[in-house]
């Protein structure tokens, strides 16, 4: 029999229209969603086996939200729905109380894997002084998406981290780094203006530097003042990876070297650095940044993605005071299926075990079955259908929101122990109320013992299904 994966979650549903005084049970299976069930099946007591222990006085690192992200293709596939079922979605997301409860987004600057086509804010060669800087384009895009966000929760953080600069930057004078594979249409990169992982793709020229972190700074302001406040920027999206979609490679020592001049430009706007994103695990890689006297002081954070997942460990235990985030979750291969979702859990009890205090979703929506314009198809939290206009939330919607929901910003993660540890998280809201989220990936029902301390209670759950509890203590 396949392994059993416990998934508990302990938090708080107070100030999110979850009344606690009597016990709430939310079910999710592949075929029915987000199911309320009769609390009389959650029986008191130990009455299984399986028991997990969650010591509630021991806490680790406090949570600061969860979020998807913005990308042209998001918007372009939910614009094609009517009006009102588009407010309705956003409202699901991002309307505190209501759905997902997210409280943080993430958005490129410029083009990224899942724009378009390739682009910048100022594409004219040589233009240092930055005169033709403009992000009109994203009125048409990234910027109705996170606006309708914001519509639906005024306080929501946003973070913004790049692709790949202006083309006319980089040594290659093209968004790419590597030509296309030979099984898609040609991006036009010629073989031999291939930037290898290892090198510097920025012209490391202080001029260029110097443009670049000013360009950090209008894309801040030009934001502000269409409404949206950018309030932390990573400085590269996967640093190392040569892609043949926008992508800029850097070395550790030439990303330091731009941090310490992106820096100041930030300082004077009050937006935070964050190091990232991470996407290998070679500690040593991103420890010369973090150590580097010019750039360190700047650095306030840390964000990881795929392999980065590594280098998490080590870093949050070198750099406990500095906070981290899970920058883009694996993102699959287009199936959106339950695999996906017993795949995401891996991910989630990975990076929030060690550390993690913001958790972000990559794709937001897609057109069911369609590829990016680089030709990779990927999961998403929502699907729409071109044809017909019809549209569903997709099982990883339900799993992030079993957790996102419950566990609010100033939540604390919590210790864990017994037979079943391995597959455990435990949360606590400041309101010191618990919810406890148990996932159950096999084809029987399990039952499951939830030991406080003081009291305990016992569930039967269905096979293949999510399952949220809201108990008081």
């Amino acid at each position: 029999m396949k392994r059993a994966i416990f998934i508990l979650i302990a938090t708080t549903a107070l100030l999110w229209g979850c009344n606690c005084d009597e016990p709430e049970w939310i079910s999710t299976t592949v075929d029915s969603p987000w199911q309320a069930q009769d609390p009389a099946g959650i029986s008191q007591g130990i009455l299984s086996d399986a028991v997990i222990l969650i010591d509630i006085d021991a806490t680790a690192q406090t949570i600061e939200g969860f979020g998807s992200c913005a990308s042209e293709l998001s918007w372009a596939s939910l614009s094609v729905l009517p009006k009102t079922e588009r407010e309705a979605i956003f409202r699901e997301l991002f309307a505190p109380g209501v759905g997902a409860n997210f409280t943080m987004e993430r958005t490129p600057i410029g083009a990224s894997d899942f724009s378009l086509d390739y682009y910048s804010y100022d594409s004219v060669d040589g233009d240092f002084a930055l005169g033709n800087f403009s992000v009109a384009r994203d009125r048409d895009g990234l910027l109705p998406f996170l606006k309708a966000a914001l519509a639906q929760n005024p306080d929501l953080k946003i973070w913004a981290s790049p692709w790949c600069p202006p083309s006319w930057m980089k040594v290659n004078r093209h968004y790419a780094n590597r030509s296309t594979p030979p099984y898609l249409p040609t991006n036009g990169l010629a073989a031999d203006k291939q930037i290898p992982e290892g090198q510097d793709a920025f012209i490391m020229e202080p001029e260029y530097l110097d443009a670049y972190a000013r360009y950090f700074g209008k894309y801040i302001d030009a934001y502000r003042a269409e409404g949206v406040n950018v309030s932390m920027v990573m400085p590269q999206n996967e640093p190392n990876s040569d892609q043949w979609f926008p992508a800029c490679t850097w070395t550790p020592e030439g990303l330091a070297k731009f941090i310490s001049v992106l820096g100041p430009e930030m300082e004077k706007r009050g937006v935070n650095i964050f190091l990232g994103t991470m996407e290998r695990g070679d500690v040593s890689m991103w420890e010369r940044i973090l150590k580097d006297p010019a750039a360190g002081p700047f650095i306030k954070g840390m964000g990881f993605q795929w392999a980065g997942r590594d280098a998490l460990p080590a870093l949050h235990a070198e750099y406990p005071d500095l906070p981290c985030y899970m920058t883009e979750q694996e993102c699959g291969n287009g199936a959106n299926d339950w695999a996906g979702v017993l795949h995401s859990w891996e991910l989630m009890k990975h990076y929030l075990s060690n550390g993690c205090q913001g958790y972000f979703y990559w794709n937001t929506s897609l057109f069911e079955g369609e590829p990016s314009t680089w030709g990779w198809r990927q999961n998403s939290l929502i699907t729409v259908n071109r044809s017909d206009c019809s549209w569903r939330f997709t099982p990883e919607y339900y799993l992030l929101k079993h957790l996102s929901h419950y566990v609010l910003p100033g939540a604390k993660l919590l210790r864990t122990s017994g037979p079943v540890d391995e597959d455990v998280l435990a949360f606590l809201n400041p309101d010191g109320k618990v919810v406890v989220l148990v996932v159950n990936p096999i084809e029987e029902a399990i039952s499951v013992a939830v030991d406080f301390g003081k009291n305990a209670f016992t569930v039967l759950l269905a096979p293949n299904s999510i399952n949220t509890i809201c108990v008081k203590l």
